[in-house]
């Protein structure tokens, strides 16, 4: 007879090992956060160093393992050194690729090397390191589990100038679903979450005083009646790594407070 797992049991981490793209972001930092508390041995990265280390520093209570990687995935060789980073130990089972940027521009302003740079970081980058990974968790025969960050955008457009960023995250759907059906045969599930407008450094000027209008119009589309906070997003990023969403791939799913019903 098969074992059943205790609901405690299926969120649990322990013993895996992640590899967090982007920890020193809101939602890379969320989401070392979550998986870290679930048990898993982590490998950070990011391109500010203090940020990282500071972020290890205060996940110690974990009594988890920590390796930092200062870096972003800009190259495929980039690439390969965070896989080879995060498997110096023990195998790959969970990437969270959270990296990420953006530019808010009206088409007719924005240049083509600021599409490109977002582009590059959202889209290509996020293929570089789930085409390095996709190789080791092959090869290792054991399954795993990929997160990509897309975002609401790339359901719904605004007239606000996010025709680069709207178009990569749409990109970003699209990777996560054809690496569903490419993956799932090696037991790989692949899904993407796709939040609403959330604190972080790209988006603060949004929660100040001044701002209070454009808010404002923000919320008027959000049911719940409030913006995101990076720990919104703990429980998904679990959910996602975990057994509990074994059956669960090629989903894009939106934490955006009802937005996307409104």
């Amino acid at each position: 007879m098969k074992n059943t797992l205790t609901p405690s049991e299926l969120f649990s981490l322990k013993g895996k090992s992640a590899l967090v793209v982007g920890a020193s972001g809101a939602l890379g930092g969320a989401a070392a956060h979550a998986l870290a508390a679930a048990g898993a041995n982590l490998t950070l990265t990011g391109s500010n160093s203090e940020t990282l280390k500071s972020l290890a520093q205060g996940m110690e209570h974990y009594g988890v393992s920590i390796t930092v990687h200062i870096g972003r995935p800009e190259t495929q060789d980039d690439a390969q050194q965070m896989i080879n980073t995060a498997t110096q130990s023990s195998p790959l089972d969970i990437v969270v690729c959270a990296s990420g940027t953006s530019v808010v521009k009206p088409i007719t302003d924005m240049q083509p090397d600021e599409f490109d740079k977002v582009m590059d970081a959202n889209v290509r980058q996020s293929w570089l390191v789930c085409r390095a990974a996709s190789k080791v968790m092959i090869e290792q025969n054991r399954g795993g589990k990929f997160i990509l960050v897309s975002s609401v955008r790339a359901h719904f457009a605004t007239p606000a100038g996010t025709s680069a960023y709207g178009t990569s995250k749409a990109a970003i759907n699209m990777l996560t679903r054809s690496l569903a059906v490419e993956l799932g045969p090696h037991n790989i599930c692949v899904n993407a979450i796709a939040p609403t407008v959330f604190r972080s450094s790209l988006t603060s000027w949004l929660f100040e005083p001044e701002s209070a209008d454009k808010r404002q119009q923000v919320l008027n589309r959000i049911p719940l009646g409030r913006l995101g906070e990076p720990e919104d997003f703990n429980g998904i990023f679990m959910f996602l790594a975990s057994a509990a969403s074994n059956l669960i791939t090629g989903e894009i799913i939106n934490i955006d407070g009802g937005f996307s019903c409104n």
